[in-house]
């Protein structure tokens, strides 16, 4: 089993940990921390794995945590698929096309929203569900979602493992609703790929916005964002160039991810798979 503890990185004190999350001094004062604080500041998207299991044990306490975050009105409107078998990770990563660290993974979280079991649970009383139609409700299950796979994705990191959250399981839910099976009034949101990190991966913590273009006081600010994109601009610049990726730009990134609808990878269509699942989300 991995231990963090281990972990040079853990030795560096917040006020360090705060710098790499932005790339360059943070501008306010970073006061006192907690070890919860530190290893948030301390993730990193996890893409290449060691051999080496998730066990059963440590899987039920991850999903423990998860189910421990907050949820609308206690509907607690997700599933978690966990996926193991090779052969079932090799076609979903193919269908998603192609990711070696789903293929590579312990295992594979996939969070479904799931309305299913609710229906099931009123009709049992004799209760009709006449609410699923509704866009709030889809909504619901993936906030919730969301909520609970950070929480997941921060115990296993607690525990010395890594991962990576892999939208693209929204790229062909039709496949990933054969694959795993999954009923009316249940859609896959999102997928967390978990396992034991190699050290050896050319990746860091990857710097973020200042706070000035995110934190607002009051009321919302719609010129904070101008001197601190211009910033991060040339950060995320200096970040990737360390990697030998030279002449990166987030700002043309943000214009190829959302200029056209190339950029969804097939997720216009998201109306129309949600409404095949009884989701139609008016």
């Amino acid at each position: 089993m991995p231990n963090p503890a281990t972990d040079t990185e853990t030795q560096a004190d917040t006020r360090d940990l705060v710098e790499r999350r932005y790339g360059t001094e943070p501008g306010f004062d970073v006061g006192e921390s907690t070890d919860v604080i530190d290893l948030q500041l301390r993730h990193r998207s996890v893409r290449r794995f060691l051999p080496g299991d998730v066990t059963d044990e440590q899987l039920r306490l991850i999903v423990a945590a998860a189910q421990s975050g907050s949820t609308s009105s206690n509907l607690q409107a997700w599933s978690i698929i966990a996926v193991r078998d090779r052969e079932r990770l090799l076609r979903i990563s193919k269908a998603l096309g192609g990711h070696p660290y789903i293929e590579r993974a312990s295992v594979f979280l996939i969070w479904v929203a799931d309305f299913q079991r609710a229906a099931q649970i009123a009709g049992r009383r004799g209760e009709e569900v006449k609410t699923l139609h509704y866009l709030e409700n889809t909504l619901v299950s993936f906030v919730d979602a969301g909520i609970a796979g950070q929480n997941a994705l921060l115990a296993a990191e607690s525990l010395g493992f890594g991962g990576v959250f892999v939208g693209s399981v929204r790229n062909d839910p039709d496949a990933l609703v054969d694959e795993l099976a999954l009923p009316p009034y249940t859609f896959p949101i999102v997928g967390i790929a978990l396992g034991v990190p190699d050290p050896d991966e050319p990746a860091g913590t990857k710097p973020r916005l200042p706070q000035r273009a995110v934190l607002h006081e009051e009321q919302y600010d719609a010129e904070a964002w101008r001197d601190a994109a211009d910033e991060y601009e040339q950060t995320l610049a200096d970040y990737y160039a360390g990697y030998d990726r030279n002449n990166y730009s987030w700002a043309f990134t943000l214009g190829r991810r959302l200029g056209t609808e190339r950029g969804l990878y097939g997720r216009q269509h998201m109306r129309a798979w949600l409404a095949a699942q009884g989701l139609p989300s008016e």
